[in-house]
């Protein structure tokens, strides 16, 4: 989210980004790591702050949700980009197993012995960002980690009083092969979301667009 912070920042914003633990730079071994880590780390980012703004982008849309359950009186609303919108008793594999249009499936092997999801390094750049520049496409296929597997298993735990009163905003991909647009469509449908807005970029619109997805972030603040 590095070229979409400074907009929101700049327009007077306090803005936080979550490296979630076995991610990015953090080596936080997989085995220490389940769901509720990550949802633990978004609650002690937020501390006391309220009228937050969170924004979920992919397997995050199931920790904004988990988030907003524990903590709704805190947000503002709940944005999901590119996200996966759970209802109760869902898990990102629940999901995933639903969607048809994603090219996942073909690229990915999971390594039980180490608790870790692994997607073929050849397929990243068509999966995640193919509509990023090539040096930006090379770099993350060199660079991308394996995900913690238990956390995509884990079913999230939500009700209407607490998850169900936060207002929730959509942004389609149109063109993502992460999370293909038919079942992001699917799950708007089938959830109750109060806005929705599209993009025609791949799972990365942060790369690609980062002008026009914090164009829509700054609407939403307001």
């Amino acid at each position: 989210m590095d070229a979409v912070t400074p907009q929101l920042k700049a327009q007077g914003y306090e803005v936080i980004s979550v490296n979630l633990a076995g991610h990015g730079i953090d080596n936080t071994s997989f085995a220490a790591i389940t769901f509720q880590t990550y949802v633990d780390q978004v609650i002690t980012a937020i501390g006391t702050r309220t009228n937050v703004i969170l924004v979920g982008h992919s397997f995050a849309g199931l920790v904004i949700s988990q988030v907003a359950e524990a903590i709704p009186t805190q947000l503002k609303k709940l944005v999901f980009l590119a996200a996966a919108l759970p209802h109760d008793g869902d898990s990102l594999l629940s999901l995933a197993k639903q969607d048809a249009g994603s090219h996942i499936g073909k690229s990915l092997t999971i390594d039980q012995e180490h608790g870790a999801a692994i997607i073929a390094k050849e397929a990243i750049a068509d999966i995640f960002a193919a509509d990023a520049p090539q040096q930006v496409q090379v770099y993350l296929a060199a660079h991308i980690k394996p995900e913690p597997l238990a956390p995509l298993a884990t079913t999230v735990k939500l009700s209407d009083k607490n998850f169900g009163s936060v207002k929730k905003i959509y942004i389609h991909t149109v063109n993502d092969n992460t999370i293909s647009y038919g079942a992001q469509q699917y799950m708007v449908k089938a959830g109750k979301i109060d806005k929705v807005y599209t993009l025609s970029s791949s799972h990365t619109p942060f790369i690609s667009m980062p002008d026009k997805l914090a164009e829509i972030i700054l609407l939403e603040s307001k």
